[in-house]
């Protein structure tokens, strides 16, 4: 029977310090499946595109002796295979906050084009919030969108009327 392992918590670093590191000569593991770095990717040197239903697989391949920045559309994925190279022994891994939806709201170098429409400005993460941003004046804010996004009647009480990031 496998025994519960406690793991540390994972380091989160925002987009900001991911470009420090990479700058320091840490590695960018991008989890998000191979369509979806076909429309969106991140232009950096070295990326390397490991897709979360590959990883288990594939880790192998990463280096243990350089920081591995792990990332995804948001998060939620990348956090997922940073503890998953945590449990294999893996000590220089970090979660990049925010994926590449924060990476590109700052501005910082990506290839392709993010999606538009009311679907994407509801996954974007910003499209009902209460401080003013282009999205929030939005198709995704019309009352028939917004009741059902992620700020919306259905979303949990903390994010209610909030940013959705």
């Amino acid at each position: 029977m496998n025994a519960p392992v406690d793991l540390p918590q994972a380091r989160e670093v925002c987009p900001t310090t991911t470009r420090r590191l990479l700058g320091e000569g840490a590695l960018l593991v991008d989890v998000r499946e191979r369509t979806e770095v076909a429309r969106l990717a991140f232009d950096v040197p070295g990326v390397v595109v490991m897709p979360l239903s590959e990883f288990e697989q594939r880790f192998a391949e990463l280096p243990r002796d350089c920081d591995l920045v792990l990332a995804c559309e948001s998060g939620p994925r990348s956090l997922k295979a940073t503890y998953f190279l945590m449990f294999q022994g893996y000590t220089r891994v970090a979660n990049m906050d925010g994926g590449i939806q924060k990476w590109a709201r700052k501005g910082y170098p990506v290839q392709g084009t993010r999606a538009t429409g009311p679907d994407a400005l509801a996954t974007a993460g910003s499209c009902c919030g209460t401080a003013p941003t282009a999205a929030a004046t939005g198709p995704c804010c019309a009352p028939a969108t917004a009741a059902s996004s992620c700020c919306g009647p259905a979303a949990t009480p903390q994010r209610q009327g909030g940013s959705c990031c």
